[in-house]
């Protein structure tokens, strides 16, 4: 369906006077002819436009202002620029300002106005929940009525599309994915084309595919934008973006947009780059520093896991603290946003998850424990603090497994082609839509993945969504491996970047600006406040607290649950696993990407160590004596034969065997080829791949009696050990229970 403007005119221009505050002022009173098609009809309607002059605008803007920001907030002169341009010419602005420079009062002022004078709602398209929230109650306080469509209030939508259709949403916030909700598309859309006064575009760079935070549906806005009234204003906002970014960001917007763009130097933010040696001492100097650093802040992590373990770490140091991550219940992250602007917790851990747009000015400092991949993204997370501050700190705290998490994340970024071929291919063989997990059945991704990429397909016009699922579109297409090459190696430069940031030895701020294409950036400039300029440094940890925070992480237990169903297709399909064939639950010496003994065990596990450290096997050691077993302790050691790390498991198992006095069997050998289950998608396709790779070659009468501890390198499904559980279990083994030295 295509809704849109086909033609607009615009005709009768008149004038009038009024009084304002005691002043005279000129207004323009415009009628604009509009011609709409749609898939029934073509009609055109006129609509009345007031085209308010400068005055009036400066007035009014000092007032609302005054109501969003507190009665000191003074208009910017770039804010100003943006809200005539957006105002009364109607044009497309891209504003490029850093974080707190005041973006959001540029939309929600011009908003405003429109709305005063006549125009239909504001459509706020934004990237998270939680920005949209902060956004929301920002609009209420400039009295904007102000409503969402999100996946966190369904139970809201029918009331507030009825709003909606009478006229009553000042302003209206929806995510990128929204564009792609058949029903949102069919039943809301339209009308708001229509309608719109003004399209806002916040965290702009993520419509670039060049953007560290490109998302696909991102691309949808540029569709969107050829529905509405070419005379309808759009403002697009972000903080962060190099050259080639605005200018893709421009040609996103379908015309030349007016650009104001500003520094980006920050002058309350002391940045610095502490390099701790160990997992251990980067949390011990936490505990250390977070106490005396100014009001709450971020402690930002690379993984959920780490975001847990940190939290709990901190906590235990009397430091009060809670984890935040994409896992978070949208009720919890709502609660804990809520207690970091009040200052009831001194520190969120969080994820990315806790990113653009969230805003306390007051926030005290952001640390980053682990460097993010990119410069971009840095500079959004630091941003975060010292808005409303004279001094606020961010520091780098990088680890030597960083560039083994960007290397796992990068390769679920970009589906590769063979993937991206057989999803077409067989949505073109296909006799009707098929759904996401029909589609899993005959194709090895993972369901998050498989979104992914049917999302980039959709927005390349390979596929389309229907109510019943996915269908091959008429649409030729081939998989764009020159685009994605070049996004991979600007990636790359991106990477090497923050690595040079972290290694530099001269200003820090100058290096973010300068990496950033500021375009106010001065040669010899230097922020004189960076643990560079200022010689600076922090105070570090005493050995005690080192190894305190080495006990804890180092000490907990990761519990593996085991598999309770097999898979459509594998041994009965869909069935239940018999209890007397299952396996126990496991347990993982650490988790990968946290804390710990993760770092350890990443270096290991890439080198292929053939012996491990006896540091390593007597922390399995003390493992295995914390672990309470339902079926009693296990009577023997046995291991899954690896192809890619032959004898690292088998290493560890006898060193581990000889300190407990267990025997230690090779119990298994492999019957055929099988990939790395690291490379496996999804449950049906892992489950495959191992079922019949194994068989015992002990004879069943010589197998020892009682259980048995079942050791391997990594637990990435959890179905190699469910299938060697099945067999053992099957020969009469006792309890099988699996232990690995990594998660993930």
């Amino acid at each position: 369906m295509r809704v849109g403007c086909e033609s607009s005119q615009r005709v009768h221009p008149s004038y009038c006077e009024f009084g304002l505050n005691s002043q005279r002022f000129s207004l323009e009173i415009r009628e604009e002819r509009l011609t709409f098609d749609s898939c029934h009809t073509s009609r055109v309607c006129f609509r009345t436009v007031a085209v308010l002059s400068s005055e009036v605008i400066d007035s009014r803007c000092e007032s609302l202002l005054k109501s969003l920001a507190g009665p000191n907030a003074v208009l910017r002169g770039d804010q100003r620029e943006a809200v005539l341009a957006l105002v009364q010419q109607r044009r497309r602005v891209l504003v490029v300002q850093r974080t707190g420079w005041g973006k959001s009062a540029v939309y929600f002022l011009a908003a405003k106005l429109l709305r005063e004078n006549g125009g239909g709602p504001t459509i706020l398209i934004s990237p998270l929940l939680a920005l949209m929230r902060d956004q929301l109650a920002a609009a209420a306080r400039m009295g904007l009525l102000a409503e969402t469509i999100n996946s966190s209030n369904v139970e809201e939508w029918t009331a507030i599309q009825q709003q909606i259709a009478n006229n009553e949403v000042d302003l209206l916030a929806i995510s990128p994915e929204r564009l792609n909700n058949p029903a949102f598309v069919r039943d809301v859309l339209p009308d708001l084309a229509r309608r719109s006064g003004m399209v806002v575009i916040d965290e702009a760079h993520c419509i670039s595919q060049w953007g560290h935070d490109f998302r696909p549906d991102y691309l949808r806005i540029r569709d969107a934008l050829q529905r509405i009234d070419p005379n309808t204003p759009v403002l697009a906002t972000t903080a962060t973006a190099t050259n080639w970014v605005i200018d893709d960001v421009a040609a996103q917007l379908g015309t030349e947009p007016l650009t104001l763009r500003g520094t980006l130097d920050r002058p309350s933010l002391a940045l610095s780059v502490v390099e701790p040696a160990t997992p251990s001492e980067r949390l011990a100097w936490l505990a250390q520093n977070l106490p005396s650093m100014t009001g709450s802040g971020i402690v930002y992590c690379l993984t959920q896991a780490a975001a847990v373990q940190t939290s709990q770490w901190l906590t235990r140091q009397g430091i009060i603290s809670a984890p935040y991550s994409g896992a978070t219940e949208a009720s919890e992250r709502v609660r804990l946003e809520r207690a970091l602007r009040d200052n009831e917790v001194k520190v969120l851990c969080a994820t990315s998850a806790l990113g653009m747009g969230f805003d306390k000015p007051d926030l005290g400092f952001v640390i980053n424990l682990g460097a993010p991949s990119s410069v971009t993204s840095y500079y959004q997370m630091v941003g975060r603090a010292g808005r409303a501050l004279d001094h606020a700190e961010a520091v780098l705290l990088p680890g030597v497994e960083d560039q083994r998490i960007w290397s796992w994340f990068e390769q679920v970024s970009f589906p590769p082609r063979a993937l991206a071929e057989s999803v077409v291919s067989l949505l073109e063989r296909a006799d009707e839509p098929m759904s996401e997990a029909k589609i899993e059945a005959h194709v090895d991704i993972k369901r998050t993945r498989l979104q992914g990429l049917l999302k980039v397909l959709d927005v390349e016009g390979a596929v389309s969504r229907a109510q019943a699922g996915w269908t091959r579109t008429a649409n030729e297409w081939t998989y764009n491996e020159q685009r994605y090459d070049r996004v991979r190696r600007a990636r790359e430069e991106d990477q090497q970047l923050i690595l040079d940031y972290k290694d530099s030895k001269s200003c820090r701020m100058a290096f973010l600006r300068r990496s950033l294409d500021d375009p106010d950036l001065t040669t010899g400039w230097k922020c004189e406040r960076c643990d560079i300029c200022a010689d600076r440094g922090f105070t570090p940890p005493p050995a005690e607290l080192i190894a305190a925070a080495d006990e804890l992480t180092r000490e907990v237990d990761v519990v593996l649950p085991a598999r309770k169903m097999w898979p459509p297709g594998v041994n009965g399909g869909g069935s239940k696993i018999k209890a007397e064939r299952a396996a126990a639950d496991g347990r993982a010496l650490c988790e990968g990407g946290g804390l710990g003994w993760a770092a350890v065990v990443g270096e290991l596990l890439e080198k292929a160590h053939p012996v491990a450290s006896p540091e390593l096997v007597s922390a399995i050691g003390r493992a295995l004596k914390r672990w309470e077993w339902p079926d009693g302790r296990p009577t023997w050691i046995t291991t899954i034969p690896s192809v890619r790390r032959p004898g690292v498991v088998s290493g560890v198992a006898i060193e581990l065997g000889r300190q407990a006095h267990l025997p230690v069997l090779g119990a298994f050998r492999r019957t055929r080829e099988a990939r790395p289950q690291i490379e496996m998608g999804n449950s049906a396709h892992a489950s495959a791949n191992v079922v019949g790779a194994f068989e015992l070659k002990i004879p069943t009468s010589e197998l020892p009696a009682g259980s048995v501890l079942v050791m391997d390198d990594t637990w990435v499904s959890g179905w190699t050990m469910t299938v060697v559980a099945d067999l053992l279990r099957a020969a009469g083994v006792g309890s099988v229970y699996p232990f690995v030295l990594q998660k993930g």
